[in-house]
């Protein structure tokens, strides 16, 4: 339905912090390593890890996956960008709300 895209994007965010998580927690670290921490197939874990070294959050090593030069930066703002998607999600609640 109409907020189905919505919630698979939100699925997938959930799913890469996850992931990041890990990696920093417990890098270098390998994909099934991840796959077995995270109860998460290893081509989701692949595809997050992936993205997460796209925007320079992680990095590959030899060993696995470590935390990137970016991930510093990026926890700091995290927080921002999450109340930006609840101040979003409150105006469309509200704004559902109107309609009759």
């Amino acid at each position: 339905m109409l907020f189905d895209q919505a919630r698979s994007e939100l699925e997938l965010i959930d799913r890469h912090m996850q992931v990041l998580k890990i990696v920093i927690e417990q890098g270098p670290i390998g994909i099934l390593k991840l796959a077995e921490v995270t109860g998460m197939q290893a081509h989701k874990v692949r595809y997050s890890l992936r993205v997460l070294e796209q925007d320079g959050l992680i990095k590959a090593s030899p060993q696995g996956a470590v935390a990137g030069e970016q991930v510093g930066e990026f926890l700091k703002t995290a927080g921002d960008g999450v109340e930006e998607l609840k101040q979003l999600l409150n105006l469309i609640k509200e704004h559902s709300g109107k309609i009759v």
